[in-house]
This record gives structure tokens, sequence and C-alpha cells, in this order.
């Protein structure tokens, strides 16, 4: 069957389109028409038969020929207007991402904040993605061009605001109360003859009895699982029997590599790794003093099961084992001599990272952490030593940015963040300490980089509160790179260790670095000259003083 181009409406039976009534002329009249006579309907018929079955379509017959013509002319008209709204859209939102991130554009910062929360427990229950909900926006905006005299504003703000102060230790039982399950485990007296702080505790297994079963670091990481699965196979070896009982030896570190993230420390690690008489934990940053006891794997993923503190005793087992077959050789039972063997961990966020404790920890007084992670180290190892590595903080806070920066890394996106965290810096220093901000997790959260890392004198203050400054040893990072002989041995003497043959130091000292700067990273290029004097402008404060407690003004950074 044919339709009708025009009307396609009503054929008669023999489908012939001159006998289609619609379609007669201009003189064809519906009361006049034998098949529309006294109708206005016409019914849709299909191969003869009328579809009473279906429907009935109405159409209106009078003036037909005038309307379709100008609801065609409205549609193209309309499609017309439409594709050009699109086009004026697309266009006006170019034009304002463009002009936004070049500067043109004068809209506030939307990581300008205010206030923050001053009581923990209004943020217990939250995610920690939720944190910068508790920022107000700021009553003043502030653009952040690229301009120097603007922002040099804000940081003599914060400069205005600098005052370090002495915080209040806690005492011991303090301590205990907020950890004892920490301190049920860990003595407070060592093994006599060893040089490493190590103790023997009794083992109630049997032999069937998977001693790593449940540790944290193995069943989150593939390879901890590794490395458990290697003890399995030997700790039965390695237990000590006595009286019908087993005992298994369990050590801390000798000493902390704490110090700061992109600072150096890994290459520190490798090379102190090649030392005879230094062994490590199963991996260089278990992180567990600032987060894993906390139950914090990645920040932005949240708070999962506390790791306890024998998950963290586990990954020296290795290092325990040699230094046991040490303590029953014969030299040191018999002759009295001293196991020498020392562990070290190197987590680069123990100096720094305190950012849980708002979350575990109440009394805080005006924002500041009341504990924090020197305080319970010190309580089970007085007599331990840190290691610091310390660059040019500007230099730092770049390098940390082209590392941890996923996508659209450039200097001039360095620039914005760094003026971003400068506002939100200044925001919260106008309404509290300048140690309640450094600590602050809401704030460290919200700054697109982290500035905070670099305030090296705040943290190593609240270290010194806690341990004399003979067991803290401060280097640079600049003086490692360009004398490693030099500062090899200067580790070498803080940490006591014995004589090298001259290959040993050779292979120690002529290693390649570790972890340096990425090839793609190094084709950005340096930061922009104005983004480098916002920033030396911010951290000189700060490095005069660390200059001053350290009695050194290398520390200065004024040629670098």
């Amino acid at each position: 069957m044919r339709y009708c181009i025009n009307c396609c409406i009503h054929l008669l039976p023999n489908d012939l389109h001159r006998h289609c009534f619609r379609c007669r002329g201009p003189d064809h009249n519906n009361q006049k028409c034998p098949v529309c006579k006294g109708d206005d309907k016409i019914p849709l018929y299909t191969d003869n038969k009328q579809m009473k079955w279906l429907a009935v379509l109405e159409v209106r017959t009078d003036h037909c020929e005038s309307w379709n013509g100008f609801f065609c002319l409205r549609k193209g008209k309309l499609c017309s207007l439409m594709f050009g709204l699109i086009i004026m859209t697309l266009v006006m939102v170019s034009y304002m991402l463009t002009g936004a991130k070049h500067g043109l554009l004068l809209l506030p910062s939307p990581f300008h904040y205010g206030a923050f929360a001053s009581n923990p427990s209004l943020m217990d229950n939250e995610s920690l993605s939720d944190m910068k909900d508790h920022y107000q926006p700021s009553k003043m905006n502030i653009s952040y061009v690229k301009d120097y005299p603007s922002i040099k504003l804000i940081i003599d703000t914060i400069t205005s605001k600098i005052e370090f102060t002495t915080r209040q230790r806690p005492d011991l039982e303090e301590l205990r109360k907020q950890e004892p399950h920490m301190f049920s485990v860990i003595p407070n007296k060592f093994l006599p003859n060893s040089k490493n702080p190590c103790w023997y505790e009794e083992y109630r297994g049997n032999t069937t009895t998977d001693p790593y079963a449940t540790n944290s670091y193995g069943l989150y990481s593939t390879r901890f699982r590794i490395v458990f699965d290697y003890l399995r196979k030997v700790f039965w070896n390695h237990l000590y029997h006595f009286k019908d009982k087993h005992y298994r030896l369990r050590c801390l570190p000798h000493f902390y590599i704490i110090g700061q993230p992109k600072c150096g420390t890994t290459d520190l690690y490798d090379r102190l790794r090649l030392h005879p008489e230094i062994r490590f934990s199963a991996s260089k940053e278990p992180h567990w003093w600032t987060r894993k006891r906390f139950g914090i794997i990645r920040l932005r993923d949240g708070f999962h099961d506390r790791y306890p503190v024998e998950d963290y005793l586990d990954l020296f087992d290795l290092a325990a084992h040699q230094i046991q077959s040490v303590l029953q050789s014969e030299a040191v039972r018999e002759r009295g001599k001293k196991n020498n063997i020392i562990i070290g961990e190197a987590s680069a966020s123990t100096m720094w990272d305190n950012n849980a404790w708002i979350f575990f920890y109440d009394n805080s007084t005006e924002g500041e952490p009341p504990f924090l992670i020197q305080d319970f180290i010190h309580a089970f190892q007085p007599n331990a030593k840190f290691i610091i590595m310390l660059r040019d903080p500007v230099e730092r806070l770049y390098s940390d940015y082209l590392y941890f920066a996923s996508a659209n890394k450039s200097a001039e996106d360095f620039h914005e963040k760094v003026a971003e965290s400068l506002q939100l810096f200044e925001s919260c220093v106008l309404d509290y300490s300048l140690r309640a901000c450094v600590y602050n997790n809401t704030l460290n959260n919200a700054m697109p980089v982290r500035l905070q890392v670099g305030l090296y004198v705040v943290y190593l203050l609240d270290w010194l509160t806690v341990f004399s400054k003979d067991q803290i040893l401060v280097l640079r990072l600049e003086d490692h790179a360009s004398n490693m002989r030099y500062t090899m041995h200067k580790v070498f003497q803080f940490l006591d260790l014995g004589p090298l043959s001259e290959k040993q130091e050779a292979l120690i000292t002529k290693s390649p670095a570790s972890n340096t700067r990425r090839p793609e990273d190094r084709s950005l290029g340096p930061m922009l000259p104005t983004t480098k004097a916002i920033l030396r402008d911010f951290y000189r404060p700060f490095n005069t003083k660390l200059a001053q407690v350290l009695f050194d003004d290398a520390f200065l950074w004024k040629r670098t």
C-alpha cells in the first residue's frame, strides 16, 4: 500500500493518489465531500479495513497546508537558535576557564576558607574526605593572581602571627591511659648484651600455629606476604627453648630516619643498608607510629582496623633472627661480648605527621595535640637515636608537588596551588596558634601542596622537648649530594658503628643516587621565579629560627 506524501491519511481502495480527497486542491470542502461530509474526522485505513480496534487519528483538515509551512519554518528557526546558544555557551565557558587560570578574572579562590571547627567531637564521625566542610568562606576575597605584591601581604600576615612556644610534655601515666596495650607488650628494660633494644617474649603457639596469620601488613600488602611466607618456614627454628617454654626474640629499632619527604631519606636508607652492622625493617616505611596504629592506610580512604604493636614488631623479625644468632654465639655467651647489629626504621612521616591525633585523643588545648609521636617513642626508648635529612624547603615543596601530583602538572599550576595553600594557612594562623595549624588535619588535607612539611623548626623544637640534641642528627641534602663521603661518615660516627674496609666504604659512598626526579618531571623545568620569591619569603622566618637552633647558617639556604 502506498501513502500520499501530503496527507498520508485516507486513500481509496484502488490506491490511486488522485482519489485522495484531501489532495484534490484548494476547492475541497469537508461538508461537500461524500466521504468527509458532516465529519471532520478522517479514519485511518490499512488494506481496505478501518482500524477501529487500534485508534482513530484526529486531524484538523481546514487550513492544513498553511499551518504545515508555518511549523516547518518555526522548527528551522528553533534549531538554529539552539545551535547558536550552544556555541555561545561553549565560548563563554572556555573564556572563563582560561581567564581564571591566567589570572584574568577576579574570582575568589574556592579554597579560601575561614575558621576551623574548634570542637574535635564534631569531626569524630565524619570521613576524611568531608573535612573541608569545616571551613567557612572568608569575608575577604583574594584572587590568587600571579602578583607578588598581593601575595606578599598574605605572607606578611602569617609572619606577624609566628610565635615559637614550648609545648608541655604529658607524663607517663597519661600515655599509659592512651595506649594500654602497647605498654603491656613492650617492656621497660631490654637485653643488656645487645646494642639494639631487644627482649624475649613467651610464645604460646604450637608448630601448627601461623604466627603471621593476622598481621595487617601481610593482609594488605603483597610485598609483606612474601616476607612472611619466608618467616613462617624458619620461625620455629629461631625460637628459644627454656624450661619447657618457647620464647621469640622481639626487637625495636635502635635508630629512626624520621624525615623529611623528598629530602633524600631513600638514598640514605639504601646506603645504610649496605653497612654490615645495620639491618632494617621488612620495608623502608612502615608508617606505624604515625598512621598504621591508627588504622590509616591511605588518608583518602578513611580508617581501617588499627594495626596492633605486634604487627609492627613482626617487621623486625628478620633482623631479630640475625641478632639472636649473635647472642647465642660463643663469643657473646662465654666471652662477654656484645651484639653490635642495630636495626633502623625509615618512615619519613615520623617527624611531622600527627594528623590522626584529633580522632583519638581528647583534652586538646586550643587545637593543639596533647600527645605527639615522640612522646610514645620516648616512653619506651629514651635512648633512641634519630636522623633527619632536610633540604631547601622551597625546592622540597616543588619536588613534592612533581612527585605526588597526578595530572596537569606545570609551573603555573604549582604557582596557583601555592597561592591557595598560603591563603588557607593565613586563615588558620589568624585564629589559632602556629602549632595548632601545623598539626591541623583539616587544614593539611585541604591545602593543595604540603607547605607545612617544610616548617622544619616547628617539628624539631617539639622533638627537642622530649629528646636531647645529641640524640638527633640533622643533615642537609645539599651537603649529602656534594660530599657524600663526609655525610656518611657523620652518620657512622653518630650511630657508633665499627670501621669499614676501603671496599665496603666505596660500595656505600659511590653507589648511584636513589629516588631521583623522574625524566618526565625534569622536562617540566623549574618553578616560576615569582613562585620561588613567594616561597622564599614564606619560609625565611622558619629557616632563620632553624639556623639559630642548630647554630649553623647553612640552614638559611641563602645560596640555593
